[in-house]
């Protein structure tokens, strides 16, 4: 997590109910499986162009895929 903000996301858990594996998914919104991969561990934050493309591909708003997780400052 980067200056205390993480994101989390249900990216692997949709793909999955749409029956797609890895690649497919990746084709479909046209990026690597490596890059679906990364933001599907929590490895890469998408851009919000990503983002967006993600969110009209499950039909479904930004937030109910990504969630922004905000640390207090004392907390580790």
């Amino acid at each position: 997590m980067i200056g205390g903000f993480g994101l989390q996301n249900k990216v692997e858990e949709l793909r999955k109910r749409k029956g797609l594996n890895q690649e497919e998914f990746a084709k479909a919104i046209r990026v690597s499986r490596q890059t679906v991969s990364s933001i599907e561990n929590g490895k890469y934050n998408p851009s919000l162009d990503l983002a967006f493309i993600i969110s009209d591909f499950f039909e479904k708003p930004i937030e109910d895929i990504f969630i922004h997780e905000r640390k207090r400052k004392n907390e580790k």
